[in-house]
């Protein structure tokens, strides 16, 4: 990851040709030492691990065409299944991050982890990776994250952030914001600020019903999308992430859902994940910061909990006026990649070399 990058803004088995009528050998050239090996394709259809709260996982896959799957943790098979696969592992050594590889009988293995990174500090950190692509291949975990603000993290959330190899922070907040709370980060980490929306949005305006905070969120959303200041802020973090040097980078605004939300979903689908899940992804901010909106709303009399929660939701409508936007203002995705987000065809390359597997 450049310096020149991070200044920014304000800152597959490769298909083997099956050979008939071949009666004797045929002799193949070996590859050269430290030679990149072809790419096995990873036969899983779907795969995902779930931290529980008293220690165990759930590692769940599907695995077409499999008969034996392997589940492998800390250098040994800790469960074994078929096809279709639902295993709960329990006893693991304590670990800042408990990595799983599942091994199909064929093909290609994946490293797979829970995507939420469990801080102290914040409610939303989590790994934008760990999603299949509609051609089959995966997008890599412990590379990329999304997150809320990062202002409350703790001593030991900062030493955790420091073993997991977080490199770069890009900070989509407001001059007000960032001001307020500003972020606490490990030592060494480049900080980049990466304003999306300006200091000037009616974003932070406080509507009058809940109908106006739902259009106010959509077309905040719309203004992520043509808004001067998140086309540079967004073209910032893909100019860094397709640099060929994959570090751990973290993208966050305050809540990590909108702003943040858009970049995961315009990085998903430049990497060919399917719209279903890259809503699945955005929708899932609810879960995550349940917990933290109620408390929000409790806090409120009745009435302006009723206007206010609009502003603190993901909803589908929202995301999809973010597309919508984005064919109304660029004609397609691959023009809003090229003149929004500045990926050339050079550029879109290196990213999916960088981010994806199989």
């Amino acid at each position: 990851m450049t310096q020149k990058t991070r200044a920014g803004v304000a800152g597959v088995l490769s298909a083997a040709a099956l050979l008939t009528g071949i009666t004797a050998p045929v002799a193949t050239a070996a590859p050269a030492p430290g030679a990149p090996r072809a790419a096995q394709r990873i036969p899983f259809t779907a795969a995902e691990v779930t931290a529980r709260d008293d220690g165990s996982y759930e590692v769940t896959w599907k695995a077409p065409g499999n008969r034996h799957v392997a589940v492998r943790a800390g250098g040994r098979t800790v469960a074994t299944g078929g096809a279709t696969g639902s295993v709960t592992v329990k006893g693991l050594p304590a670990a800042d991050r408990q990595w799983f590889t599942l091994v199909p009988e064929h093909g290609g293995s994946l490293r797979i982890a829970d995507r939420l990174i469990r801080l102290e500090g914040t409610s939303n950190f989590r790994d934008a990776g760990g999603y299949r692509t509609g051609d089959g291949r995966w997008v890599r975990m412990g590379v990329v994250y999304r997150s809320d603000s990062l202002d409350k993290l703790t001593d030991a959330d900062l030493a955790k952030l420091k073993r997991l190899g977080l490199s770069a922070d890009y900070d989509f907040r407001t001059t007000s914001e960032r001001a307020a709370a500003p972020d606490r980060l490990p030592q060494g980490v480049t900080y980049v600020v990466a304003n999306v929306v300006g200091d000037d949005s009616p974003l932070f305006s406080m509507p009058e019903t809940a109908e106006e905070a739902a259009r106010l969120m959509i077309d905040g959303e719309k203004s992520m999308v043509s808004g001067a200041p998140a086309k540079a802020a967004y073209a910032s973090v893909f100019a860094d992430l397709s640099d060929g040097d994959a570090d751990g980078l973290v993208y966050h605004c305050t809540a990590g859902k909108d702003r943040t939300g858009w970049a995961s979903a315009t990085l998903l689908t430049a990497l060919g994940v399917p719209r279903e899940t890259v809503m699945k992804d955005y929708l899932a901010s609810n879960d995550y910061r349940a917990e933290a909106n109620a408390a929000a709303l409790a806090a409120m009399p009745a009435a302006q909990a009723a206007v206010y929660k609009p502003m603190l939701d993901v909803r589908a409508e929202y995301l999809n006026s973010g597309f919508d936007e984005v064919e109304e203002a660029y004609g397609s995705f691959a023009a809003y990649e090229r003149k929004g987000l500045g990926l050339d065809a050079r550029e879109l390359h290196a990213l999916k070399a960088e981010l994806l597997v199989g």
